[in-house]
């Protein structure tokens, strides 16, 4: 008696391929492993281990990049090897081969389901991943926004000690042309040199640092230039950080810090106001009213300096991955629409500069800190959180690698009566002379 022969049923992994194929236009350019071991794609592609099918039912519920960030963050999916080189492997491919997601046809949603019951993946939701942001309240209302700033900025001080280098400098560093041996710290002090440079600081002058972090750069200011700082930050943690910092230096005849909303900020007469990274967070609607501000808080002839990250007009805000985890409400625009937004406030632009490529080197820096300090980040913040930071870093310096987002320092004036800005082009000139990064 001869039996039929039979055909062995397709693992996990050749079902997930499939799925992932018509949900990307194209098979994937990645090999995939699945929770019952089974294996498929092309040999030498980087590895995505889906561990569980409930990274599946994620990606049911919520399609896309939030889906994937979640089933990520979550240990469900994982990346076999390097993160940020299968990241960028994965990109690579996908535009070289022009994958995109077809239109989601009720017929296309019906044969996913369908394939997705099979794989025994159909559920109810699974539960949000408690380190996502939780806000309620109107968009940029005062309470919101200190939510959302508590979220990011007061994850703990220890974290972040942890991660920046003894600068406490959390933005982008600046490595002087053709110094291929400064360190990350080097990096930020030669950053907050050259921002005092362009705001031409010099002893008793007038300084405003609207969202000052850690007090890097008030710090900077108030030591090395001698300048009279009052630092602002929306954040808890931060303000009590800086104050801490004021008093073991001295300085506090030199520098008093203030917790309140930008919005608040009263007086003015500044000899100069900076803003490093903080207009991201200001919102779009609201990014008029912040730049006039910047101005009415300025003397006639002084000077603003915003370093502030850019994004393109089709991509704004910071994606559902970093709005939802890092940095909620977060809005970036293309350059030219901020240096824009400045002019019609009534400053003068006087100097950009982007500083795109430095950027790369600062995340990866911070990266390599998350990755060999990974226990005691673990340790610290549990190993959900220090993987939502690590997907958060390698996926920025890409995003800054690839040219998807850039970071400029904008130098504006605010013009005399007589329409004087007071700064030339000799003194732009002599910003970078012996810039010392020590």
């Amino acid at each position: 008696m001869s039996t039929a022969p039979t055909t062995a049923r397709p693992g996990a992994a050749h079902r997930l391929a499939a799925l992932a194929a018509e949900a990307l236009g194209g098979a994937p350019p990645v090999r995939l492993r699945a929770w019952d071991g089974s294996e498929t794609g092309p040999a030498g592609a980087p590895v995505v281990v889906v561990r569980s099918r409930r990274a599946l039912r994620r990606l049911l519920w919520r399609p896309g990049e939030l889906g994937l960030a979640q089933a990520y963050i979550t240990g469900e999916l994982d990346v076999e090897g390097d993160l940020a080189a299968g990241l960028r492997a994965v990109w690579a491919a996908a535009r070289e081969r022009g994958l995109h997601a077809p239109s989601p046809t009720l017929a296309r949603r019906a044969r996913a389901v369908g394939e997705a019951l099979r794989l025994g993946a159909v559920g109810p939701r699974p539960p949000t991943p408690a380190s996502q942001a939780r806000l309620s309240g109107g968009l940029h209302s005062r309470a919101r926004d200190r939510a959302a700033i508590s979220h990011h900025y007061d994850l703990s001080n220890d974290f972040y000690r942890l991660l920046l280098d003894d600068t406490m400098a959390y933005s982008c560093g600046y490595w002087p042309a053709g110094d291929q041996d400064t360190t990350p710290a080097g990096a930020q002090r030669a950053k907050l040199e050259l921002i005092c440079r362009k705001l031409a600081l010099a002893p008793g002058a007038r300084l405003l640092d609207v969202g000052c972090g850690w007090g890097s750069l008030s710090l900077y200011a108030a030591e090395r230039h001698r300048a009279r700082v009052t630092a602002v930050t929306l954040a808890g943690e931060q303000a009590a950080y800086v104050r801490q910092r004021v008093r073991e230096r001295g300085l506090e005849h030199r520098v008093q810090v203030v917790r309140q909303d930008y919005r608040d900020i009263t007086g003015g007469g500044y000899d100069a106001v900076a803003s490093v990274e903080m207009g991201e967070h200001v919102g779009d609607p609201e990014y008029p009213a912040f730049a006039a501000s910047l101005r009415r808080v300025v003397r006639p002839r002084g000077r603003v300096l915003v370093q502030q990250m850019a994004r393109g007009t089709r991509a704004p805000g910071g994606g559902p991955f970093i709005e939802a985890y890092i940095a909620p409400d977060m809005h970036m625009r293309p350059l030219g629409e901020t240096v824009g937004l400045l002019e019609a406030a009534g400053l003068e632009v006087r100097s950009v500069e982007s500083m795109r490529e430095h950027y790369v080197r600062t995340i990866d820096a911070w990266h390599r800190t998350l990755e060999r300090r990974w226990a005691e980040f673990v340790r610290l913040v549990g190993e959900e959180t220090a993987r939502v930071w690590r997907l958060y870093l390698v996926g920025g310096a890409l995003a800054f690698e690839e040219r998807r987002m850039g970071v400029d320092q904008i130098v504006a004036a605010r013009p005399s009566d007589d329409g004087d800005s007071g700064l030339t082009a000799a003194e732009a000139a002599d910003w970078y002379r012996d810039l010392a990064a020590g």
